[in-house]
Formats: structure tokens, C-alpha cells, sequence
């Protein structure tokens, strides 16, 4: 097996995972125990009688759920433990696996024993990523703590090809959670570029700097990277595996907001490190595309800057001209994703002659006030798209929900001396702040199908949870790229009809 990419972050490698026959000398042995009429029921052997044992504990066999047996400790065993795998379902191996490896985050190495209990290939591919996930780490202390667990082993499957691609998905993703963790006093426009350019680093990837931004007419992206001494950047990369639709994907890549003159409280800033989260998730995505060798060909663009307050950034007032000529008013220097979304979307449909766009942004604080932490908002103008999308939702475990666009608050985006406004007018008070930013977004499409998926909710975890760790998240890389998976086996028409 390849060894791991992490780019050049400085972050802990995620463990190897192998398979085998029979059980190996491991630190830890770990057998799956199932829910069963209220109680667990024992799926795999053990070298001690457990039966007993979890009647004791009054075990329930649920997703996650962990008994740990001791061992006489004369060898390299130190403990076995039984892990509930619920219903047996992809997501209840997924938490399974995140469980054992936060429990075996000490241990040298963890066998897992599914002889008696073998899960399908969704099964199998969502256990690996809950392993791998679970195990994900990011410091940047001084002498970071080391995770002592370096192989995982399954006991069982065989088959090689599962267990590659749930690597590949689960590498990519990680990926994705260390350019979000990153400080921002690394993170620039141009060190984005760069790292573009390391995950990236077998395809081709083409940055333009601030000059040629200008020269090309990229308003919005200018716009809100004036305010920095740290200019903006487009990247744009893309895989070609064939097939007949060009999807791409934008990524809003705001590598730090201050709200810029619309000057955000400070408790607001705290977690703006993560307003990159788009850009981190379509820039992993194609990693993964070109690592699974989809027949399907992707772009992904990253429109990358940083919204500060100075004596040069934009105004509450002033007018911009996006990328195609279109003028906005700008009246909340906050609502900057937007802007530099439209220039990449506007690019996308006129320049790449997309087939399909899906934009992917931490974009409103009113989505995780309707939806919560866990779920990302989906407007879309195409409802097979979204049928296709919502698929993949709960095929990754990267839930999702439509939202409506609501044709009645379209006129709010309406400006007296320009051709929109980046905001609802206030004057109606409508609300609905997430609804009236995917409204401006659909004006950039140029008709084509399009999906926006607000992630302000799920692109960063306040702690572990499940497969999640606190901070990033990569929320979208897993979802975009069960969708990518089955475009690619052509079952989906060219215009997603």
C-alpha cells in the first residue's frame, strides 16, 4: 500500500490498514458485537469467553458501543474489545470503526475479527473510513502527541480493491480537514495555491495572481481581496477521465474573514479559518477522483482570498463587475463568499462550458441556524440533480437538505444603479438570508444546471463525534465523490435529465 498523503502538513499520518486470513499478533483485538431484539449478540471469536461478559455490562450491541475483556498481559494482546455494529448498516460501521480507533489510539496496532459477521462492500468501505477518520489528528503544539496506533488489520475480507478506495476517499478527505485546520497566518491566498499544487501534484494546476485577475475582468474576487496585503488567487485543476460531462466544481476559498469593513465581532472570527472549507473540499475532491480513476471528467475551481479591513478594502456601497460584466452594489462587505463564488461560477459556464456546477461554501450563518451542525443545505435549479446529490448524501454519510429557492424574495436582490445587490434588500426584512444568497449565485449560471451546497453547518466539528474530529471536517469530499462514482458509470445523462 502507498503511504500516505497528507501533503506537506505537518499532521500525524493516518494508520495503514491491511487484510489477513486469521488474526495476527495485534495490541488490540476487536470483535463486532450486533443489537439483537434489544441485547448484543457475539458476530466473531475471541480468545476468551465473552458471552457472559456482556450480559454483565447489559450490552446492546449499539453502533459504537464498546466492552473491553483484559488479558493476562503476558504477551503483545493487551485487551480485546467487543464493538457494537448496530444494525449493520454503512453508517453503524462507520461509527464502529471511528469508536475503535479512538479507543485504540495508544495501542501499536488493532486487529479486527469479521469472520463471523463479514459486511458487504458499503459495509466494508464505511468501516475502513470510520478506522481511518477516527484516527485523524491535527496540532500544532510544540511536542504534539503522537499516535502510537500504526496498522489496522481486518480479518476476513478480501477483497483489496474496497479497502483502496476507502483508503483513497479517507486520505482525501483528511487532506481536505488539514488545509481547513491550518492557521491562517500560514494560510494565504498563495500558500492555498501552493498546497493546491502538492495534493495536486500529478495534474495540472493553473493559479492566476491579482495581475492577471485584473486583466481578466475577475471583479468580485478583487473586490474582496483588496482590503489584504495578501492578494487573491483563482486555482483551477482538472482530471479528464473520459466520459461525456464536465462537471465543475467551485469552492469558496476565503482564507480568513473579518467581514472586512463590515467588521464581524470578535467571537465571530474565531473559527474563520474555516471559510476555506468549499475551496478544501473541491481541491480533495478531484484528489480523489484522480486516485479512483473515474471515467468522468472534473474541474474544480478555488476562488481564494482574504477579507480584510484597511484603507484599500472595498466599501459598503461601492459597485463591483464580476467576471462576464455583470455589476453588483455591494451593501455588506460580509456577504464577500458571493462574490468571489459568482466571478468562479460565472468563469465555469461561460469559459469551461460546464455541463454541470456544483458550488460548495461555507456561504451563511442563517444555514446551521435552520439545519443545524450536521447537515448542508442544497438549492438547486435542476431536480434530478438534486435527486442525484441527495443519493449520494446517504450513500457517504454526508447528510444534506433541499432548501427552496423561493421566486418571491428574487426582486430583494434588485439595485437602483447597479444589475444586483450582494444582499437581500433590507428595507423588506425577508429573512431567509441563505435563500437570497443561492438566488444570486443562480444568476451566474447561465442556465446551466447547478447545485449549491451551504456547508456553514457541518465543515467544522466543536468536538469528535462519530467519524468527525474537532475542527475541520471535510465536509463534501465524501458526498461529492459518491456522485462523481456513479456519473462515471455513465447511468446518468449529460444534462443530468
Amino acid at each position: 500500500m502507498p503511504p500516505a498523503r497528507r501533503t506537506r502538513f505537518p499532521g500525524v499520518a493516518l494508520p495503514q490498514v491491511g487484510l489477513a486470513a486469521d488474526v495476527p499478533e495485534a495490541a488490540v483485538v476487536a470483535v463486532p458485537t450486533r443489537a439483537v431484539d434489544g441485547a448484543a449478540e457475539l458476530t466473531g471469536e475471541t480468545p476468551v469467553d465473552a458471552t457472559g461478559l456482556l450480559e454483565r455490562e447489559k450490552a446492546k450491541g449499539g453502533a459504537g458501543e464498546l466492552v473491553s475483556i483484559p488479558t493476562p498481559g503476558d504477551g503483545l494482546l493487551e485487551r480485546v474489545l467487543l464493538v457494537g455494529t448496530g444494525e449493520g448498516s454503512p453508517a453503524d460501521l462507520r461509527k464502529a470503526g471511528a469508536a475503535l480507533a479512538r479507543r485504540c489510539k495508544d495501542a501499536a496496532s488493532l486487529a479486527v475479527d469479521l469472520r463471523q459477521a463479514l459486511p458487504d462492500e458499503a459495509g466494508l468501505a464505511a468501516l475502513v473510513e470510520g478506522l481511518l477518520l477516527g484516527s485523524y489528528s491535527f496540532s500544532r503544539k510544540a511536542e504534539p502527541k503522537a499516535r502510537a496506533l500504526a496498522t489496522i488489520t481486518l480479518v476476513g475480507p478480501k477483497d483489496k480493491a474496497v479497502l483502496h478506495r476507502a483508503t483513497d476517499l479517507a486520505q482525501a478527505t483528511a487532506a481536505a480537514r488539514d488545509l481547513v485546520n491550518t492557521p491562517s497566518l500560514e494560510k494565504s491566498p498563495e500558500w492555498l495555491a501552493g498546497a493546491a499544487k502538492d495534493l495536486l501534484r500529478d495534474l495540472d494546476v493553473t493559479v492566476l495572481d491579482e495581475k492577471q485577475l485584473k486583466a481578466k475582468g475577475f471583479g468580485g474576487i478583487l473586490g474582496v481581496g483588496q482590503g489584504s496585503t495578501r492578494p487573491p488567487r483563482l486555482i483551477a485543476a482538472t482530471y479528464d477521465g473520459g466520459g461525456s460531462t464536465h462537471v465543475v466544481l467551485v469552492g469558496k476559498g476565503i482564507t480568513f474573514d473579518t467581514g472586512g469593513l463590515s467588521l464581524k465581532p470578535n467571537a465571530g472570527m474565531l473559527d474563520m479559518k474555516m471559510d476555506m472549507g468549499g475551496a478544501a473540499a473541491v481541491l480533495a475532491t478531484l484528489r480523489a477522483v484522480a486516485d479512483l480513476k473515474l471515467k468522468v471528467k472534473v474541474t474544480a475551481l478555488a476562488a481564494a482570498a482574504e477579507n480584510m479591513p484597511s484603507g484599500t478594502a472595498q466599501r459598503p456601497g461601492d459597485v463591483l463587475t464580476q467576471y462576464g460584466g455583470r455589476t453588483v452594489e455591494v451593501l455588506n462587505t460580509d456577504a464577500e463568499g458571493r462574490l468571489v463564488l459568482a466571478d468562479a461560477i460565472a468563469y465555469a459556464a461561460k469559459d469551461l462550458k460546464a455541463d454541470v456546477i456544483v458550488d460548495v461554501a461555507t456561504l451563511t450563518g442563517a444555514m446551521p441556524v435552520a439545519l443545524g451542525k450536521r447537515h448542508a443545505g442544497l438549492f438547486t435549479n435542476d431536480d434530478a440533480l438534486a435527486r442525484q446529490l441527495e443519493q449520494a448524501a446517504d450513500a457517504s454519510g454526508e447528510p444534506l437538505w433541499r432548501m427552496p429557492l423561493v421566486e418571491d424574495y428574487r426582486p430583494a436582490l434588485d439595485s437602483p444603479i447597479a444589475d444586483l445587490r450582494n444582499i437581500g434588500r433590507p428595507t423588506l426584512k425577508l429573512q431567509g438570508g441563505s435563500i437570497t444568497a443561492a438566488l444570486f449565485l443562480r444568476e451566474f449560471t447561465g442556465g446551466r444546471p447547478w447545485a449549491h451546497l451551504d456547508i456553514a453547518g457541518p465543515a467544522m466539528a466543536g468536538g469528535d463525534e462519530d467519524e468527525k474530529t474537532k475542527g475541520g471536517t471535510g465536509y463534501g469530499v465524501r458526498l461529492l465523490t459518491a456522485w462523481l462514482s456513479e456519473l462515471s458509470t455513465g447511468r446518468r445523462s449529460r444534462r443530468s435529465a
